[in-house]
């Protein structure tokens, strides 16, 4: 879009120019400009070094490298370019790269940026006041990486790129800066691209909808893996997880370990691993003394939710145990548990491929 004077008598263009032929240098003009006012395309971003490129085995460096307000490390990358160039590439590179910055390093990091600027200030405590934090907490420090772009302009495979690295999970955004001439001055409008400033909380939300999707999906994946349990050198058929944890608990028991030690081990299931009746009784006596518990004001029977077959019942001291088929993501723990505090039952299970 031009950008236009207002006249008495009509609307002005102001002529769109080029960074070369205005000799506005990239590194000793736009980005000595910038990092003294980060907030033109980063707000609430703190500049903490310039060509940074303190890692093993490569002479790349990032031209701003900041932090924002959330604690969150921010690549910062600069072209006067019409199209771009592979900025975003680069920029991700930088990203995996400075992900494993800790808090102490930044301040390091900081700490001479300050000194080459000729700033007598303390580091540590000028990121502090600037997060506004009393103190450092690492477990909340850097957890991402932010990437800001900024260029004259940007070819659609650099935004179709930034666009669907944003839909999987990344935050990029694209700054255009496109200067004008004026007479004997130089304008640069400044704009944000991506995201679109109208639909950011929009994307944002879609963003953060799309990632919680990929992570139930993976989760659910996780919940169809199965195992092969061996018991006496004897190894079974792929078993769902929760038929998995009881042919380890069956086989316990069977062996002498009663109910109440296999809880001990499986504490956290609280009250919802066993259902128990008194009497040994079979199948069709267990739910009917279930059913009745439940009338008379004891937790509710669900058949669905037990292992209560005559043979996959368990009949110790007087009483009847039915064991719970409801298993979540701690299935494999608590097979591990069992198998760590029994260790002399010959058994062993492994995911089956």
């Amino acid at each position: 879009m031009a950008i236009y004077e207002i006249k008495s008598d009509r609307l002005e263009e102001i002529p769109e120019t080029s960074f070369s032929s205005e000799k506005v240098r990239e590194r000793e003009d736009l980005q000595r400009l910038l990092r003294e006012q980060i907030e033109v395309i980063s707000p609430d971003t703190l500049v903490i070094s310039e060509e940074f490129g303190e890692w093993e085995d490569s002479h790349r460096r990032v031209d701003l490298l900041g932090l924002d307000k959330d604690a969150n490390l921010v690549v910062i990358e600069l072209k006067r370019t019409d199209d771009g160039g592979h900025m975003e590439l680069q920029a991700l590179r930088y990203a995996a790269m400075v992900s494993t910055l800790t808090f102490d390093k930044v301040v390091d990091i900081y700490g001479r940026f300050l000194a080459k600027l000729g700033r007598d200030e303390d580091p540590e405590a000028s990121i502090l006041e600037f997060l506004g934090w009393d103190e450092d907490v690492e477990n909340e420090f850097a957890q991402e990486v932010r990437i800001v772009l900024a260029s004259k302009e940007f070819s659609k495979e650099l935004t179709t790129a930034v666009l669907w690295l944003n839909l999987h999970g990344l935050d990029i955004r694209c700054i255009r800066m496109k200067p004008h001439k004026d007479g004997s001055k130089i304008l640069l409008d400044i704009q944000t691209v991506i995201p679109l400033p109208e639909a950011e909380d929009y994307q944002v939300k879609i963003r953060e909808k799309q990632q919680k999707e990929r992570i139930s999906r993976s989760e659910s994946t996780k919940g169809l893996t199965k195992y092969q349990v061996t018991i006496a050198n004897i190894t079974s058929s792929p078993l769902a997880k929760r038929r998995a944890i009881f042919a380890i608990v069956r086989h316990l028991c069977g062996q002498g370990v009663s109910p109440e030690e296999i809880h001990e081990v499986l504490y956290w299931r609280a009250n919802g691993l066993w259902r128990i009746v008194d009497g040994e009784v079979d199948s069709n006596d267990f739910k009917e003394k279930a059913e009745h518990a439940a009338t008379v004001g004891g937790p509710a029977f669900d058949p669905g939710r037990w292992n209560y077959g005559d043979d996959e019942l368990i009949r110790a001291h007087g009483k009847t145990y039915a064991f719970t088929k409801m298993w979540g993501a701690r299935t494999e723990e608590g097979m591990r548990d069992l198998l760590e505090k029994f260790p002399t039952f010959g058994i062993t299970f492994t995911a089956a491929s």
